[in-house]
């Protein structure tokens, strides 16, 4: 079989419809106007990633505003964010990253009494993009990890009126139903982003939450949702692990991936879609043999595949098809080639408004680049299965 491939999850915006997201946010314009827009840019996303061979398309997560929020706020600006009900704005950071701006996640108010639900889920969004998808080509899916939205909760108190427990039991419930409507509008695949996983690696006294050692702590609030998932369904299930990627800056690309791989292959899923390319050309030998160390051929019923990232969706810079075979063919000495995948180090814009600054040519130019990074990527992935034989 030869070497599969599957984009993250997302990609740059156009101007045109950033400008929407902003002018949603402002009250400028209605939200009818923005999902015209956004119906635009997700029939666009569709139709030239179909050209580059994909074999999963999605609409480049062109309806959503961020991917980590998606579910609890409508729109990344504060004034219009329209909060889920239990929520306010103040949380901790999620994340600060290397060029020194950060992305901040709401907190449940101290009144909530439960139970937590979603405002919104990524099938709804999915939905109206397989509508516009008329030769019903195979379709993937991004969801956020609970583990991200585990961090609404308060670190080290307890709400008076809502135990952890429970919101660990409405999360997962409703981490579930994404997963499975997104099944049942149409995605062939399914994956997980986990970000904060090589995050939760690091000790940042800037954001406490990373020193609260909780790394074992997703990984077991993750597995707690694909166990309600067969193993068929868990083939199709992935998770996504990177450094982060916005505005062309990174959060954790130092936190060494020896913290993270032992735990990330004890998640029960089918698939792992983990950046790559834009670690050190040193370091990649050794990651690629860690991940054929830790990776199972029998987690709980399903043989896990690794997507190593083999173009930097934070770099203008494509990567020629040979390179991305040579990047191949160096993984399958270390990966069992039947377990072996190739993707992109992460999604090309996880949130909404992301000017992209190391593109030159701004968010437009950084789209058509990223089309040009997935065709280069299909096409060495197919140049690296012939090199190998499979």
């Amino acid at each position: 079989m030869p070497i599969p491939t599957e984009v993250v999850g997302s990609l740059p915006r156009p101007v045109e419809l950033q400008k929407a997201f902003k002018d949603y946010a402002g009250d400028k314009i209605t939200k009818e106007d923005l999902v015209r827009v956004q119906d635009k840019a997700a029939q666009d996303s569709m139709q030239r990633m179909k050209a580059t061979g994909e074999t999963y398309i999605t609409d480049g997560e062109q309806r959503a505003s961020s991917f980590a929020t998606y579910p609890i706020l409508d729109t990344l600006t504060p004034q219009k964010n329209g909060l889920a009900d239990c929520l306010e704005s103040g949380g901790q950071y999620f994340a600060i990253f290397d060029d020194g701006h950060h992305r901040q996640l709401p907190r449940l108010k101290n009144d909530f009494k439960g139970p937590f639900s979603y405002k919104n889920y990524a099938w709804q969004n999915l939905t109206l993009s397989s509508a516009m998808n008329e030769d019903n080509h195979p379709m993937k899916q991004a969801v956020i990890a609970p583990s991200m939205l585990y961090l609404l909760y308060p670190l080290t108190d307890t709400l008076p009126n809502y135990p952890r427990e429970e919101f660990v039991n409405d999360l997962t419930n409703e981490c579930e139903k994404d997963i499975r409507g997104c099944f049942q509008a149409g995605a062939k695949r399914v994956s997980i982003d986990f970000t904060e996983g090589r995050l939760a690696c690091r000790n940042d006294p800037k954001n406490p939450w990373t020193g609260a050692k909780l790394l074992e702590t997703f990984v077991s609030l993750i597995n707690r949702v694909l166990a309600r998932f067969t193993p068929a369904e868990r083939t199709n299930i992935g998770v996504h692990t990177c450094p982060g990627g916005d505005c062309d800056s990174v959060h954790s690309l130092d936190v060494p991936y020896a913290s993270l791989l032992p735990s990330l292959f004890h998640i029960n899923a089918g698939y792992f879609l983990i950046q790559l390319s834009s670690e050190a050309p040193s370091a990649k030998p050794a990651i690629y043999q860690q991940i054929g160390q830790q990776i199972r051929a029998d987690a709980e019923g399903v043989k896990q595949v690794a997507f190593v990232g083999v173009t930097n969706p934070l770099s203008p810079v494509v990567e020629t098809p040979e390179e991305v075979r040579d990047a191949l063919v160096e993984a399958g000495r270390w990966i069992p080639v039947d377990q072996l995948g190739a993707t992109d180090d992460c999604g090309f814009s996880p949130f909404s408004l992301d000017e992209k600054p190391k593109h030159a040519g701004g968010p437009d130019f950084a789209r058509d680049v990223a089309f040009e990074k997935i065709a280069a990527r299909v096409k060495g992935a197919r140049l690296a299965s012939e090199k190998l034989g499979v």
